[in-house]
């Protein structure tokens, strides 16, 4: 029972840090300035990494309960900071624009990893429909409707964002290239045994989702809100709340949220699949010499989720330091970056097994 409490309290000062970390940075970014924002997020990344290290070393639930102030304390250390005439913070100012920099310099990173991850869940799915759709002809139904779905929820998802997704010729173009590219790499992999639908039908609401966010529209110059501490401090209870509804509303606009959590989702799933990765790849159940510790992969998936903080916090402010327009280039580079990777894929990996062709083409 004591377990079960300490366990559901971590998990709670976990949720409340997540919380701390997706409200502070755009509250900073819209009260404050871009500065103001760099510097806390330069200051939330070196505690994110301190506190990755310490738990390393000594994996204590306790550290959940202590970073819990760290961050509320950061924040008032900005909102101090910034306080004094710009003259008085030239040292701050150049330190956000060194992080900023940093920030836009890892862009490729962030983009190549997703659409690597991406790619390799993808793979994962439809290696282990191939193990289900051995056990029955029920199985194989259910796996073919289900990529069937996929395909139409997908379709659906790139008719509506069409308009506004191809707002010029060459993006229209680049619509185009993707749907054929995917289309016939689809076809060339069914020809050659080296994909099934899972795998296709995953690639294709990636793409959808890539088209989604290209053809988001913003519903105001920017979405960043207003702020007037001095008008809010007159408020009384309701109005105040519905204030902060609405900042939070207009802050964490759905597609940087929907991004945010695509990103950090796909990473962890990736980075539990790396182990299973070798001379035995995609058997999970047996590993290699009697299991994965030895393995590097193995090593890399730990870091990584050792310092999942100091990712979550770099992924947020990258997206939330990004204009649209930017994003939306990325975009198209992430589609056929993961397209590319597919297509030298299935060039070079091996036939599928008897199993696979009894049902993949179908």
């Amino acid at each position: 029972m004591q377990n079960i409490l300490l366990y559901t309290l971590s998990n709670s000062a976990r949720l409340g840090t997540v919380f701390q970390i997706l409200m502070f940075l755009p509250l900073t970014l819209s009260t404050i300035s871009t500065s103001a924002f760099l510097i806390l997020s330069f200051l939330l990344s070196i505690h994110s990494i301190i506190h990755g290290t310490m738990t390393l070393f000594w994996g204590s639930d306790a550290l959940s309960f202590l970073q819990l102030p760290v961050h509320p304390f950061l924040l008032l250390l900005c909102f101090n900071l910034f306080a004094s005439p710009i003259s008085g913070v030239l040292w701050l100012v150049k330190v956000a624009e060194w992080w900023g920099f940093c920030l836009k310099l890892w862009t490729p990173i962030f983009i190549g990893f997703e659409g690597i991850s991406s790619l390799l869940v993808a793979q994962s799915w439809g290696q282990k429909s191939k193990g289900l759709a051995s056990r029955s002809e029920q199985w194989q139904f259910t796996l073919l409707f289900g990529a069937a779905a996929a395909y139409v929820g997908a379709a659906t998802i790139i008719v509506l964002a069409y308009p506004a997704a191809a707002v010029s010729p060459f993006t229209a173009s680049l619509l185009g290239a993707s749907i054929a590219s995917l289309f016939f790499l689809t076809l060339i992999g069914f020809a050659l045994r080296r994909t099934n639908v899972i795998e296709s039908a995953g690639l294709a609401l990636f793409l959808a989702y890539n088209v989604w966010l290209c053809g988001y529209e913003e519903t105001s110059p920017s979405w960043i809100p207003p702020w007037n501490a001095e008008a809010a401090s007159y408020y009384n209870m309701l109005p105040h709340l519905q204030t902060l509804v609405s900042f939070i509303k207009h802050t964490l606009p759905r597609p940087l949220l929907a991004s945010l959590f695509y990103r950090l989702i796909i990473l962890h799933l990736a980075s539990r699949i790396l182990p299973t990765i070798g001379s035995d790849a995609w058997d999970a159940d047996v590993g290699v010499d009697g299991g994965w510790e030895g393995r590097p992969t193995s090593k890399f998936t730990n870091i990584l989720l050792t310092y999942q903080q100091f990712i979550f916090v770099t992924v947020y402010s990258h997206l939330l330091l990004l204009d649209h327009s930017s994003q939306v280039w990325w975009r198209w580079a992430n589609i056929f970056f993961t397209l590319a990777l597919w297509a030298l894929e299935l060039l070079v990996t091996p036939g599928d097994d008897d199993i696979a062709e009894k049902w993949k083409v179908e």
